[in-house]
């Protein structure tokens, strides 16, 4: 399938909003009205180092969504790019819409300066994971949560 990668506008909240409550139901996560507004806030704030794209097919239909910043690496001396979020519809999973999305996000990156892009994703999550194999190299990193 075939799809253009856009920045959203103002008027793209509600395509937006739809993929993202997608994303956050697929992780059984809630998306309040508080995260929605806070979230759509960083993606139009030039002073936020945070980027989103949506993935438009050629009919004007939003069927992706990706969340992605810079992050400092010290032992770089560098930043890196780091994935927050990337979610395709599961009406068009399987179309290519998520190699189109990856494929942008590394000439993103690229134009960027960042040297690789990371992100972690959930260990079940087997079909995602199929396709970041071909793309990505998996890491031994082992990743840690501590609540405060």
């Amino acid at each position: 399938m075939s799809v253009t990668l856009t920045t959203p506008t103002l008027a793209d909240r509600p395509h937006w909003e739809r993929l993202f409550r997608g994303y956050a139901d697929y992780y059984g996560l809630p998306a309040s009205q508080s995260t929605l507004d806070t979230v759509w806030h960083w993606i139009h704030d030039a002073e936020e180092p945070f980027h989103c794209r949506l993935a438009v097919t050629p009919d004007g239909e939003a069927v992706g969504l990706m969340h992605f910043r810079a992050m400092p690496s010290p032992l770089r001396g560098t930043r890196v790019g780091f994935l927050d979020d990337l979610f395709v519809d599961p009406g068009h999973r399987g179309s290519g819409v998520v190699d189109a999305m990856l494929e942008g996000l590394t000439a993103e990156a690229r134009h960027l300066g960042w040297p690789f892009v990371r992100w972690i994703t959930r260990e079940q999550n087997y079909r995602a994971r199929a396709v970041y194999d071909r793309w990505a190299t998996h890491t031994d990193w082992q990743t840690y949560q501590l609540e405060t």
